[in-house]
């Protein structure tokens, strides 16, 4: 009998909002037992082909990706793109406008912490920054774990760093039809992630999956590091609803913060398409 294949296609390194270096990431992939890799940073390709060379120099097969930040129905939603051109300049400059704001939000986010008492947090985010471009609300949870103010990430999300709460600062995204769009342009194929998270209702929902295949979208993350078991079934059953292509990804952040490694989520349902068998032609 052939083994599943272990893929892990998304994950984020300090090019973005993770702490490992794309080379790091790869080292732990590997010894995971990672066999397809893709690195995933947030509106952000320049870590690619450092996390090329390293896959090849582990012996992994590779996958470039992005994950790209959209507003739908008034909430963020994160669009993976995989097997696309990371030279692409169409996709470039896409990903460096929707990268444009998050400094000036980043500012309001430290003044918000400010009327209640947090100092000087845009400066102790900065501290947690790879890349300046694309500081955000992880950075700034780091910064009030290390300062004592929570025990952990989970804990400056709920009390500080979602709606309705003082650091919370709402930002106007890429929209639905641009990632989708970038991506395709690119030669690569656009996956919703984590669908699971977003808690739209039903008819929320079936706009987001419609809209997103009347785009071009191809494929949608069935098992991932917040989905529950149950969760995963429920999105093998909206991939075969709505013929999309099933993803693998751990949503890797950090050894310290995040819940699943790479390279250990179950693997996918054995009825539905791998995303791989799509992008076979694309992996490097």
């Amino acid at each position: 009998m052939t083994l599943p294949l272990n893929a892990d296609l998304h994950c984020h390194s300090v090019v973005s909002d993770g702490t490992l270096t794309p080379e790091a990431l790869a080292a732990r992939a590997r010894a995971n037992g990672v066999e397809l890799w893709a690195l995933t940073d947030h509106d952000e390709i320049g870590g690619q082909h450092r996390a090329m060379a390293a896959a090849k120099a582990e012996g992994m097969k590779y996958l470039t990706g992005t994950e790209i930040s959209v507003s739908f129905a008034g909430q963020t939603v994160h669009i993976v793109g995989l097997g696309f051109d990371a030279d692409h300049a169409g996709l470039r400059q896409g990903l460096a406008r929707t990268r444009g704001g998050r400094g000036e939000r980043a500012q309001e986010m430290s003044d918000g912490l400010a009327k209640v008492g947090i100092r000087d947090a845009y400066e102790g985010a900065l501290r947690f920054v790879g890349n300046p471009e694309l500081i955000s609300r992880t950075h700034f949870a780091r910064f009030l774990v290390e300062t004592g103010v929570c025990k952990d990430t989970s804990e400056v999300f709920r009390k500080f760093l979602t709606e309705g709460k003082p650091g919370f600062v709402p930002h106007r995204w890429a929209t639905l039809r641009d990632a989708v769009t970038w991506i395709g342009d690119a030669g690569g194929l656009a996956v919703i992630a984590h669908p699971a998270r977003y808690g739209f209702t039903p008819n929320e929902e079936y706009a987001l999956f419609t809209e997103f295949i009347a785009h071009g979208g191809r494929g949608v993350e069935v098992v991932t590091g917040s989905h529950s078991s149950q969760e995963a079934v429920t999105y093998a059953g909206m991939a075969r609803e709505f013929g999309l292509a099933a993803s693998r990804g751990s949503d890797f952040h950090s050894p310290d913060e995040s819940r699943i490694d790479l390279g250990t989520l179950p693997s996918l349902p054995a009825e539905l398409t791998p995303v791989w068998d799509l992008l076979a032609d694309r992996i490097q």
